[in-house]
């Protein structure tokens, strides 16, 4: 693969993470209960690390990542007292599916080792977070670790983190 080739690759996977990124950001506010909101937050957080080794390879190829996700990933509307909104999470995971079939099978055609490497991690965690978002459909909460003693959380996360 040509280097022109494989900064234009790492731009697209980036622009289609960030995308990605914004929409579990809108599912963590979206989605108030203790169990499914962790979740959503861990893999914010995975996703942004992501976003920072793939904005670096892009750097080090003297590209620009893009700042700002193109296209909006809408989340959808969860009803009254719906405390686990299976739509968002059936969702999530058809949106994850996606990211792999689009991008597995052209990180293996990548030469460069160590961009092939990360493209990995990227689109194998991406498998990763559909597993967690099919088995919160399925109504698990024990979705990062069982609960200390078998209580389980009780209450809502705010969907705001400061409230003045």
């Amino acid at each position: 693969m040509k280097p022109a080739d494989l900064l234009s690759l790492l731009v697209d996977v980036h622009r289609d993470k960030l995308a990605l990124y914004g929409r579990h950001e809108a599912g963590a506010r979206a989605v108030g209960d203790y169990d499914f909101n962790n979740t959503y937050q861990y893999i914010v957080a995975r996703e942004d690390v992501q976003l920072s080794w793939l904005r670096a390879a892009i750097e080090e190829m003297g590209g620009t990542a893009p700042a700002e996700a193109v296209g909006v990933l809408p989340v959808p509307e969860r009803g009254p007292n719906d405390e686990a909104p299976r739509e968002v999470f059936a969702d999530d995971a058809r949106l994850e599916q996606a990211f792999v079939d689009r991008w597995r099978e052209r990180t293996e055609q990548v030469s460069n080792a160590r961009q092939q490497g990360m493209l990995r991690v990227v689109v194998g965690e991406a498998l990763e977070h559909k597993r967690f978002f099919e088995q919160a459909a399925a109504g698990r909460t024990d979705l990062l670790g069982r609960h200390m003693d078998g209580v389980e959380n009780r209450g809502r996360v705010l969907n705001a983190r400061w409230v003045e």
